[in-house]
């Protein structure tokens, strides 16, 4: 979530209500927060999320959705960038909703395991380190507002994985060795 420049206008909701794509580039408005937005962001993913697997979308329809929204939301943040004058704008969170939804389609499912891929997500996307860095100064366009966030969630999918396999290595052994 770089904020390299300062956008050519400032967003407000009342811009968004003119640009419905960048409405959505925002996150549906989350990212206008002053504070953190990539952080609202991936909340509005969370329940994105939520509401979509509670509805009876499987954790694969999850992904194919997760999977299609990244490549419109190529589109969406290229236009939103361009309406704003400026790349990757740290009020575009359309890429943490996107791979919120990308990592709870993979991750095991509870509570435990949603707040552990969402805080893994968030420091891996704060830190960016490589290549998720190299993404993000090098990758223009779209593309390069989307890549950087799903290759922090492939970090964070792959340590909630380990820590899943820890946990879940040592808890069948707790069950047998009680038998």
């Amino acid at each position: 979530m770089s904020n390299k420049a300062q956008p050519i206008i400032h967003p407000t909701w009342d811009w968004l209500m003119n640009h419905k794509v960048a409405w959505i580039g925002f996150g549906f408005g989350s990212g206008l927060a002053s504070k953190a937005p990539g952080t609202w962001g991936s909340l509005v993913g969370m329940l994105l999320a939520g509401l979509l697997l509670g509805c009876g979308v499987s954790k694969l329809g999850l992904f194919v959705l997760a999977v299609l929204a990244f490549v419109v939301g190529i589109w969406i943040c290229n236009h939103t960038e361009r309406a704003l004058g400026v790349h990757d704008y740290s009020g575009i969170v359309w890429d943490e909703i996107v791979a919120i939804l990308l990592i709870y389609s993979v991750i095991p499912q509870g509570f435990f395991w949603w707040l552990i891929g969402f805080g893994a997500f968030r420091f891996f996307d704060i830190v960016k380190p490589q290549p998720i860095s190299w993404a993000d100064s090098k990758v223009s366009g779209g593309l390069g507002v989307m890549l950087d966030d799903v290759i922090a969630a492939v970090y964070a999918m792959l340590l909630v994985g380990i820590l899943a396999a820890i946990f879940l290595i040592n808890y069948d052994n707790n069950i047998a060795d009680s038998q």
